[in-house]
């Protein structure tokens, strides 16, 4: 199994996607929409087999987040409610995929402060904002946000 497969078996594991429609499914349609977002949305570290870490955030509005955060809206109607071309102030930590022998080398956590570096020079941030699916990506979202020294919002609905 390549890399990019085992990858793509880890986000079901975690996210399962598959029986949740309210949840971003990524797919061609859904990364020409984060791409066109912002280019910052989707980022990587591969090795010679290929990806060991995927992150992706999604730059919105306050309003927008606060309505995710509340459970007034789902994971793909967040998506389908950011505009397209801003201004944003808030940013989604949405997912942070690493294969087990990568993990615990900080990849995931440079991957998504370089993105929210590279977003906030154009669009600076009021806060973060997550939607924890376990204890290491909740501890990963905290820590991302007080390196970053901004307010860390949670969905726990």
């Amino acid at each position: 199994m390549t890399n990019l497969e085992r990858m793509i078996a880890l986000a079901e594991e975690v996210f399962h996607t598959k029986n949740d429609p309210g949840q971003i499914a990524i797919n061609d349609e859904t990364m020409d929409r984060l791409l066109r977002i912002h280019p910052s949305t989707m980022s990587e570290r591969k090795d010679e087999n290929g990806p060991v870490a995927w992150t992706i955030v999604l730059p919105t509005t306050f309003v927008v987040m606060e309505r995710f955060v509340s459970g007034s809206i789902t994971e793909r109607e967040l998506l389908e409610e950011t505009p397209l071309s801003g201004p944003y102030d808030a940013l989604y930590l949405c997912s942070a995929l690493v294969l087990p022998e990568a993990r615990r080398k900080g990849y995931a956590r440079s991957l998504l402060e370089e993105s929210i570096r590279t977003i906030a020079r154009t669009y600076p941030m009021r806060s973060l904002f997550s939607w924890p699916f376990s204890p290491e990506g909740d501890a990963l979202a905290d820590a991302v946000a007080r390196d970053m020294g901004l307010p860390m919002l949670k969905r726990l609905v």
